[in-house]
């Protein structure tokens, strides 16, 4: 298994583990420990479920070759139900095996929506783009573009700053892929959430592409995306707003939203379930975690004491059912107004991991490759990002903070979606344009962008009916999904018997 495989079942806890080793009936299981289990499961998977991952690889090699190939987004009727189904369950396969209750939460959101549904399903996205594009320049990929993956964040000096802010499924890529995603999640997010029309999602999607390319030819002329930075001082209108509205004290963020009444600790709710108990294995894991960071901690982390943790239940779209935990770090003052709260999300395999083009970019493993990425693609960014290993697996940490912010989409105009489709582009283009500063790429990919693009009509267009076809199928496999899911199809996974 290579590193960027899934390890199957790794965030499950022992009696987790059990559970399944007894459905399964393997042998010997009473007396296993942990990690025997674990062993023993994965090796039973591997037997037992049905995986496509190799085939993908090879028929994403074929296509970027120019072979004639069949993509998957072919397929129509009964052959394309069942594709969306097996490549759902497929990528789900340990979420369902756990019977993780987050699980049954994504699938139901999915179900209710098109926007979540679109958002949850990376993998079947990007299989059917297997190989496309082999000859575009290659970028680090943010993987995941859509308008609910840009936001306010802090930066290295806890100052809030906008900028693409979820590196999960981060890869190096052609940069059209990025933009195809972000095309149709902008159309997909304007139909479902704004209420607009075929042909306004159109525009709103193009107004995304052509402000990529503004942004491309903009750091091709300066060379300033390593300095460049969006805070609320150099902000355009639409933005200076998001900033204001994300604006909230520590002290109240913390009472508000996560303390008890005394602020010693996390509150018990349906959201946040104390792992009081366990902050000695928390605290090994963020003391290595502070060992291989590359900055200094603040001094507003003070002695990175691990005050409490709690785990996070229904948090984000395509994570849920991944283990994600909550640490409250102490802070100086020691009374619970100015505690920090570092993030551990269990890490994954990339959606477009054995589905781009061949490159000679190798990729480090899970929380690694999420790290590293979010170094290269945000300048300056969050001291507290990086990556530890952690209950057998890998999870990425980044700090939680009172400013982190999105932007409200009900509330946007007609206008307001093109002007903030706008602002996402370019803000994508300066994620690509760090690909040859901070990145792997050791050539000027800002001029190999600009010359892909030209003539830009053209390319614009190509990007947009791209967009539309996908949209229309999308909708498609939603329906789809939606049908399955009501007859119970997302309770197993696919199981090879012969």
């Amino acid at each position: 298994m290579s590193v960027e495989e899934p390890t199957d079942l790794d965030g499950a806890t022992r009696a987790e583990l059990y559970a399944m080793a007894a459905e399964r009936k393997v042998s010997g299981r009473s007396g296993m420990s942990k990690a025997e289990l674990r062993d023993a499961l994965e090796g039973e998977t591997d037997r037992a479920a049905a995986s496509r991952v190799e085939q993908f690889r090879a028929l994403a090699e074929a296509a970027a070759t120019d072979q004639f190939v069949m993509l998957p987004r072919a397929l129509t009727g009964n052959d394309r139900r069942l594709h969306v189904r097996q490549t759902l369950r497929e990528d789900h396969e340990t979420r369902i095996a756990r019977g993780a209750g987050d699980t049954a939460a994504k699938f139901d959101a999915m179900a209710d929506s098109v926007f979540a549904f679109f958002r949850g399903t990376a993998l079947l996205f990007y299989r059917d783009m297997a190989g496309e594009d082999g000859w575009m320049p290659t970028v680090l990929t943010l993987g995941d573009v859509h308008p609910a993956n840009f936001g306010i964040m802090p930066n290295a000096d806890n100052v809030p700053i906008f900028a693409v802010n979820d590196f999960d499924e981060a890869y190096y890529a052609p940069f059209t892929w990025d933009l195809k995603r972000g095309a149709v999640g902008f159309m997909i997010a304007a139909g479902h959430i704004g209420g607009h029309g075929h042909r306004r999602q159109c525009r709103i999607a193009e107004r995304f592409v052509r402000g990529y390319a503004a942004g491309i030819e903009g750091f091709a002329e300066d060379g300033g995306e390593f300095e460049s930075e969006v805070r609320v001082d150099n902000a355009p209108e639409m933005l200076v707003e998001l900033f204001e509205d994300a604006e909230e004290s520590r002290a109240e963020w913390l009472a508000d939203d996560y303390l008890d009444e005394f602020g010693r600790g996390f509150r018990a709710d349906d959201e946040l379930v104390p792992l009081t108990s366990r902050r000695a294995e928390f605290q090994d894991a963020i003391d290595r975690l502070v060992a291989g960071m590359s900055a200094e901690v603040p001094p507003r982390a003070a002695g990175m004491r691990v005050k409490d943790v709690c785990a996070r239940m229904g948090q984000g779209t395509a994570s849920l059912g991944l283990s994600r935990y909550y640490v409250l770090i102490e802070g100086p003052r020691a009374d619970g107004t100015d505690d920090l709260i570092i993030e551990l999300k269990q890490a994954r395999r990339s959606a477009l991991a054995g589905l781009v083009p061949p490159s000679a970019y190798e990729h480090q493993a899970l929380g690694d490759r999420i790290a590293d990425a979010q170094a290269v693609q945000l300048v300056r960014g969050d001291v507290f990002f990086g990556s530890v290993d952690f209950e057998g697996t890998s999870f990425m940490s980044r700090e939680r903070a009172p400013f982190r912010d999105d932007m409200d989409l009900d509330d946007l105009s007609k206008k307001g979606w093109k002007r903030y489709a706008e602002l996402c582009g370019r803000s994508l283009a300066h994620a690509h344009a760090l690909s040859d500063e901070i990145g792997r790429i050791e050539r000027d990919i800002e001029p190999e962008i600009q010359q892909a693009m030209v003539p830009t009509a053209l390319f614009v267009d190509d990007i947009v009916r791209f967009a539309g076809e996908a949209t229309t199928r999308l909708r498609g496999d939603h329906a789809a999904f939606c049908s399955d899911y009501a007859l119970g199809a997302y309770t197993e996974v696919d199981r090879v018997y012969r």
